[in-house]
């Protein structure tokens, strides 16, 4: 609690000084709400492969670094990317310079060009969503994996996404709202999707 009477899931309580602030506005404006956009959905996914093995607060403290290096993750753009494009990246100091993780971005917007549009994506990782549940009682209730996460990271890399496993396909599930695993004493209201 960072304030009196305000709970918060503990993975959003458990960072001290100017990390805080970043982890409670993650939590308390974007983690579990609904996002139904196609390019808001692919920046997402690219940003859960790039945190695969790091921490998530890595990952948001680089985030505008991260759209501003993948053109606003402007999908169309970054399909076209070619080996300079590759270079110009692994020296970006702002981002994750992982070359197997940008080539993996730029596979990816390829995929879902090959989808058709990026409303395409949005229907296809919304048709995995779970029916609605209660929320859990406390953390250690709370999967890293589930049988549609599974379904979606192998339907993904059928369709020649990279990055993208049952872990972080949950994780991904659980930022942009498919699932709601806010804790129940949580004070973000339950959303409808």
């Amino acid at each position: 609690m960072s304030a009196p009477g305000v709970v918060r899931c503990g993975w959003a309580e458990v960072r001290a000084g100017p990390d805080a602030e970043i982890y409670r506005n993650y939590h308390d404006q974007e983690w579990g709400r609904p996002v139904y956009g196609g390019v808001a959905l692919f920046e997402r996914m690219s940003l859960e492969a790039f945190q695969s093995g790091l921490s998530w607060l890595t990952i948001l403290r680089k985030r505008e670094n991260f759209r501003r290096a993948f053109c606003g993750f402007d999908i169309e753009t970054i399909a076209n990317y070619t080996d300079v494009d590759v270079q110009r990246l692994l020296t970006d100091e702002g981002i994750v310079r992982n070359r197997a993780k940008i080539e993996a971005t730029i596979a990816n917007a390829r995929a879902v060009a090959e989808l058709g549009s990026a409303a395409d994506l949005s229907d296809l990782l919304w048709s995995f969503a779970p029916p609605p549940r209660p929320r859990p009682a406390a953390l250690p209730e709370i999967p890293s994996v589930t049988a549609e996460s599974t379904a979606m990271a192998r339907t993904l890399k059928r369709r020649g996404f990279r990055f993208v496993g049952p872990t972080s396909a949950y994780a991904l599930m659980q930022a942009t709202g498919m699932v709601d695993d806010h804790i129940r004493a949580c004070w973000v209201p339950p959303t409808v999707r």
